[in-house]
């Protein structure tokens, strides 16, 4: 197990290339599975354990990989496999995935329940809701979800899919990967309208699935009979570009994030300037110094357009820097706040009330062990390393390489001193 040494006080400089994204990624990678002939990806952030666990997995099931450079392609093979064990599935949320696709290919699926991050209970009653609109009776036992179409092919439906924390990413995304080959007329309302699902809707259309209403609350998808595969370009990765702003501003210097899509980002360009960071917003790049005096704020997570929840704790460790109060209200996933406690080990002063983390600013931060426990937590603990004075470890950073390419080369190339090595105990 690796862990990252951080050596804290120098300011940031230059341009960090951001790579494709990783939540857009799986999807289209799980959508694969739907189609008859080859499906070809350009820009998949490959490095990613998330993304070469969801090509195992594939191959598991049956599909044949092929990853060159950044490029993946993905052929149909002669397995009729629709099951995915709890061995696959246990280490990745995104996972449950394949549970759409499987369903709407064979009629019938049996899924382990999934694992991942541990960022407070993320049930998975609005992907079952969805699939179960669709006509599959669905049934959860022995830890896993088996679910069989009540004909020979699902049927299309009516169905909402929004909980009392909004509506459901995975949920939606599922429902509209099962609906793709469902015979007739799926409506989703209250879908995410997060860039993901857009992301796929793209992708589905550009395999022959008539959709409209993607970035919208109703979505509407016409089943096809079958689909032939495809090629796509992978979109950046919107959570990685805001945590390279983040970083920027929290470590000072100058930093240009290019590769990103600014319009994805309005929600973090608006807090970052309230809290009086200077920003310089391109077609396809946004540019920040980091100042030395930011204004604390009130602010909150939400669905998108909102600020993303993934970006909750990066945010946090800059409102560390901000004198007086700041508070970070988590809507999404109201238990997701397990780093507040290694932030403060850094000298942070944080509490939590409720789903409300209050940040008391201006405390100077020092370098000491932390532990990641999840990986947008991974982020912000780098990110307080980056300007806590003397040295800051950071141990168990596999939560970190499911999400961030090379992070360590990358904030080296804009002046950081960070060192990946080997943890000696394990820990």
């Amino acid at each position: 197990m690796d862990k990252l040494i951080i050596r804290g006080g120098r300011s940031l400089h230059g341009t960090v290339n951001v790579s494709g994204s990783k939540n857009g990624s799986l999807p289209i990678l799980y959508a694969s599975l739907l189609a008859d002939g080859p499906v070809r990806l350009r820009g998949v952030p490959v490095d990613l354990i998330d993304i070469r666990s969801t090509l195992r997995l594939l191959e598991e099931i049956g599909m044949r990989t092929f990853v060159e450079g950044s490029e993946v392609v993905i052929e149909p093979g002669d397995s009729r496999q629709s099951m995915a064990t709890y061995d696959l599935v246990r280490k990745m949320r995104a996972s449950v995935y394949c549970l759409g696709p499987l369903l709407a290919r064979h009629g019938h699926a049996r899924v382990s329940m999934p694992g991942g991050c541990a960022i407070g209970i993320r049930p998975i009653d609005l992907h079952l809701k969805g699939i179960q609109a669709l006509g599959a009776d669905v049934e959860v036992r022995n830890g896993y979800i088996e679910a069989r179409a009540q004909g020979d092919r699902l049927c299309g439906g009516h169905v909402y899919l929004s909980g009392p924390f909004g509506p459901t990413v995975g949920g939606t995304i599922n429902t509209m990967m099962a609906a793709s080959l469902a015979t007739g007329e799926t409506i989703i309302e209250g879908a995410a309208c997060e860039p993901e699902v857009a992301g796929l809707a793209r992708f589905l259309r550009e395999m022959g699935v008539s959709i409209e209403g993607e970035g919208t609350p109703t979505i509407s998808i016409m089943g096809v009979d079958r689909i032939s595969g495809g090629e796509f370009d992978v979109p950046p990765d919107r959570i990685e570009a805001g945590t390279y702003l983040i970083a920027g501003a929290i470590a000072g210097g100058e930093v240009e994030v290019k590769g990103c899509l600014p319009a994805e980002l309005r929600a973090l360009i608006d807090i970052l300037e309230r809290m009086n960071v200077r920003l310089e917003v391109g077609e396809n790049s946004i540019r920040v110094w980091g100042q030395s005096r930011l204004v604390p704020i009130d602010t909150a997570t939400l669905p998108y357009p909102g600020l993303p929840t993934d970006l909750q704790a990066q945010l946090m460790a800059l409102m560390c820097r901000a004198e007086g109060l700041s508070l970070i209200s988590e809507k999404i996933y109201p238990d997701r706040f397990m780093h507040i406690a290694e932030l403060n080990r850094l000298g942070a002063r944080i509490r939590k009330e409720g789903p409300i983390a209050i940040i008391e600013g201006g405390a100077s931060l020092s370098g000491a062990d932390v532990m990641a426990s999840d990986l947008r937590a991974s982020a912000s603990l780098v990110l307080a390393g980056l300007v806590a004075e003397g040295q800051t470890e950071v141990h168990r950073i596999y939560h970190l390489d499911r999400g961030y390419e090379h992070m360590e080369k990358k904030l080296c190339s804009l002046g950081a001193d960070v060192v990946r090595t080997h943890d000696e105990d394990g820990v």
